[in-house]
């Protein structure tokens, strides 16, 4: 999964490169001031868990003007990426209303991957968008190729729906109201027509209260990596144990990333693609094609 082409710095939020069909209108206009409502079907999901208090907040925000359904993870899955249960059956357990209030809930003993294919193909017999997260913390750059945040709006995206994915730095409670102010403002652009069919969108937001926003950038995806350390432990039969932990990031901050947006106060916007293909090296790659060929027939 890699970022549409790089726009540039300082670019008007909320465009999308490309063309493509645009969304139909989810709302009918009778006359002028009078709006008739139909229904836009919203799917709720993250990776943190069915239990993570930003994911309801999220929820409770869409339901202002949408018909929510929630249906996520019934423990973390962070860093599953788009991953889905193949070799396994999945659980699905409804909420109590208890704990759901009016809406619809489900907890899934699998991955992000696996609420927004249940929650599409089996649980809701409609589902118009799928929003992904509040994610407690920032997927930014070389993030989104492991993130479960994105996976799932990733397979929102593969199902033919308008997906995002939002995630907020270093999340603090006081913190998630913009973010699920901007998804809400995002779905209805969905309901407007307004975003095309297909389009999949990674939000990021600084941890700052909504005041201390200077803006929104559509950007493009930061090279972003990690020093993975590996920590070695003996368990009681002196077997070796190893633990994969993440250091500190070492990232680009080029003006017109995400990155650059977020150290800048701002919300970065990146459109995705599920197109992974290079096309940096497809020209030598064929002229060589021919000689790895015969070297495959002839190989000694």
């Amino acid at each position: 999964m890699g970022g549409a082409g790089r726009p540039a710095p300082g670019g008007s939020a909320l465009s999308a490169g490309g063309s493509g069909r645009f969304c139909r209108p989810y709302r009918i206009y009778l006359q002028p001031g009078i709006l008739a409502a139909m229904t836009l079907h919203v799917l709720v999901t993250n990776d943190d868990g069915i239990y993570a208090p930003s994911l309801w907040a999220l929820a409770q925000e869409l339901t202002k003007e949408f018909q929510v359904y929630v249906v996520a993870p019934d423990r973390e899955q962070s860093a599953i990426g788009a991953a889905i249960s193949l070799n396994h059956p999945i659980r699905v357990n409804r909420l109590p209303t208890i704990m759901s209030g009016d809406l619809e809930a489900y907890s899934v003993e699998g991955t992000p991957g696996d609420c927004v294919i249940m929650a599409v193909n089996s649980l809701f017999k409609e589902i118009d968008c799928v929003v992904s997260g509040l994610n407690e913390g920032s997927n930014l750059g070389n993030d989104v190729l492991i993130s479960g945040t994105v996976g799932a709006a990733l397979h929102g995206y593969f199902l033919g729906r308008p997906a995002f994915a939002l995630s907020i730095n270093s999340l603090r409670p006081e913190n998630v109201e913009p973010g699920a102010r901007l998804a809400r403002l995002l779905v209805r652009l969905v309901a407007q027509g307004r975003l095309p069919e297909k389009i999949l969108l990674n939000v990021n937001l600084p941890d700052l209260p909504l005041g201390a926003i200077r803006g929104i950038e559509v950007t493009y995806l930061a090279r972003r990596n990690y020093t993975d350390i590996i920590e070695e432990h003996v368990d009681r039969k002196g077997r070796s144990l190893y633990w994969i932990t993440r250091g500190k990031p070492v990232w680009e901050e080029e003006e017109g990333s995400d990155i650059w947006a977020i150290r800048q106060s701002k919300v970065s916007i990146t459109p995705l693609e599920a197109d992974v293909a290079s096309r940096e090296h497809i020209d030598l790659l064929r002229r060589l094609a021919p000689d790895l060929f015969s070297g495959l027939l002839n190989l000694g």
